[in-house]
């Protein structure tokens, strides 16, 4: 099916509807947005034409911004042994005569806040990430690097907060975000109809889990700082939305340009053996950003106050030539 950059939602072919691809499942986008013979490297980040980022503006009217982004510092404790940060003071006098600071940062880019950038995971059965390209092929060039979203001008959009938290209390729906609770699409569908919510072309679409809620209420006793590092460290239970072929089909047809949530991963952990993988369909399939550890309370505080839970998000990913993730750098606006 043709289409031009400036199509609308209603003009996108369905999941059905998409080219199949040799030795892949149905739903890959794999040459859907190449043109003149050049390889796409923004997959669903096309979705952001003029027109849409235009209309994301519209949401702006009370003059309020929230950051998205947790401490860098959290979790203190990183799963996979990943580095935390590390933040040092250079003071001029030991290498100048004036009087000042410098200072260093290194971190894990999975660390805290971030996106996930599409060189980040490859789809299970071929091992290709999105649009074909072979780990080899990472070595001698930048191709997919998080690079490519900074320089196309980062990411503008209409995000819209599903709260689950809320919907869940609502709804006399008890769980732990450190258990294997999972969201199911339909959960996000009714949560985004009792907040009188529409999805739109291009929209950014942010899960608030509970996620950094616990980790945020843990006391910093020792006991405490312990369990809870032990949990982020080598616990691989989170709530998380559920992957299966109606929520991967759900989330295609609504055409959503990145998602985000709270959680260690956007959908629950573990995964199923031999189950969906939303890594695999977000990044590998469709080239879709995928945020997770955002910093979602006062989002959904701002949200409630004001009665609305749509709104401008811009983000500034780091430019690094090559980058496989980074700090969101998330601002909501409204």
């Amino acid at each position: 099916m043709a289409f031009s950059l400036h199509d609308r939602i209603d003009s996108l072919p369905s999941f059905d509807e998409l080219p199949k691809v040799a030795d892949l499942p149905q739903g890959c986008t794999w040459g859907f947005w190449d043109r003149g013979g050049v390889k796409d490297e923004l997959g669903t980040l096309n979705l952001l034409t003029p027109e849409v980022v235009r209309e994301a503006y519209k949401e702006l009217s009370e003059g309020v911004s929230v950051s998205l982004g947790w401490q860098l510092n959290k979790p203190a404790a990183p799963n996979f042994n990943r580095t935390p940060l590390k933040h040092t003071l250079l003071d001029h006098n030991d290498f100048s005569p004036y009087h000042g600071f410098d200072d260093e940062v290194t971190f894990n880019t999975q660390c805290s806040s971030q996106w996930d950038g599409l060189r980040h995971h490859s789809q299970g059965t071929t091992r290709k990430f999105y649009n074909g390209i072979t780990k080899a092929e990472f070595k001698d060039s930048n191709v997919l690097g998080i690079d490519r979203w900074s320089t196309r001008g980062g990411i503008v959009a209409r995000g819209v907060l599903v709260d689950y938290v809320a919907y869940a209390a609502r709804h006399s729906i008890s769980y732990s975000p450190i258990t294997t609770h999972r969201i199911p699409h339909t959960a996000l569908i009714a949560a985004a109809e009792e907040q009188g919510m529409e999805f739109k072309q291009g929209d950014m679409l942010l899960v608030r889990s509970g996620f950094t809620k616990w980790y945020n209420s843990m006391s910093e006793t020792e006991e405490d700082r312990r369990a809870r590092d032990e949990i982020t460290a080598s616990k691989f239970e989170y709530v998380g939305v559920e992957p299966t072929e109606e929520s991967v089909r759900w989330m295609w047809e609504r055409h959503f340009s990145a998602v985000a949530g709270d959680a260690p991963a956007w959908e629950c952990l573990p995964y199923k053996p031999g189950g969906l993988l939303f890594h695999d369909f977000f990044l590998s399939l469709w080239g879709t950003p995928i945020g997770e550890f955002w910093d979602l309370e006062e989002l959904a505080a701002t949200c409630e106050r004001l009665g609305r839970w749509s709104f401008l998000v811009t983000s500034a990913p780091l430019n690094v030539p090559g980058g496989v993730a980074s700090p969101p750098n998330a601002l909501a606006l409204f």
